[in-house]
This record gives structure tokens, sequence and C-alpha cells, in this order.
């Protein structure tokens, strides 16, 4: 139940950062439904490479005090938008800023909600 969950409320921040016009149509959902998709795909990279990627550029992590993590959910956030047809990121700097603000909405709705996940 927690992975759908999270899940959904994945594929909700991204489609919600698609419609934020601060991207300028930097990050774009062409059919709704590839949100699921990226959700989806967002949740099983969460799940299984995030902390693996994290273990191996743990000291340059920890010389940017956390900040190059912020990087790699950007890396992570671009490669989507290359794989997924119907999900299109333009650039490197639009996948940044998408990757935090689907971060932001996903803390939100956590803190709203108060899911323990």
């Amino acid at each position: 139940m927690r992975i759908i969950a999270h899940w959904l409320i994945l594929s909700v921040a991204v489609w919600l950062t698609t419609r934020i016009k601060i991207l300028n149509g930097g990050v774009s959902v062409d059919p709704v439904y590839v949100a699921l998709i990226v959700g989806a795909c967002l949740t099983l990279f969460n799940m299984f490479l995030k902390p693996i990627i994290h273990i191996l550029t743990l000291p340059i992590n920890i010389l940017t005090l956390g900040l190059f993590s912020v990087v790699i959910n950007g890396f992570i956030f671009w490669y989507l938008g290359t794989v997924i047809k119907g999900f299109t990121v333009t650039s490197f700097w639009a996948a940044l800023v998408g990757s935090v603000l689907v971060s932001l909405i996903n803390w939100l709705v956590y803190k709203v909600l108060r899911f323990d996940l």
C-alpha cells in the first residue's frame, strides 16, 4: 500500500510540476497518463538505485554538504525525460528545477497528509 501511495503522490507531483509556469515549458507531459509512468519510474529509482548512488557519491556529498544530492535528483529527472516518450525535459537546468519542485510537492503532501513512509 505504501508503494502505491508513494507512486501516486510522485505522479501527481510530476503532473503539477509540468503545470507550474516557472519552468516556461522546460518540463512537459504530453498525455496525462505518462505522469503515472514517470511516477512509477521515480518510485523505482528511489527504492532501488538511489541508495546505491548515494553510497557511491558519499565523499562528494560530504564535501558539498549534501547539495550534490540535488544534482543527482536532477540527473535522474533528466534521464527519465530522455527515456520516456511523452515526458520531455528540455535542459539540465529545467530538470534540476523540476526535480526540486517534485521534491517540494512530495514533501508538502507527506506533511499535510501525515504519511509515515
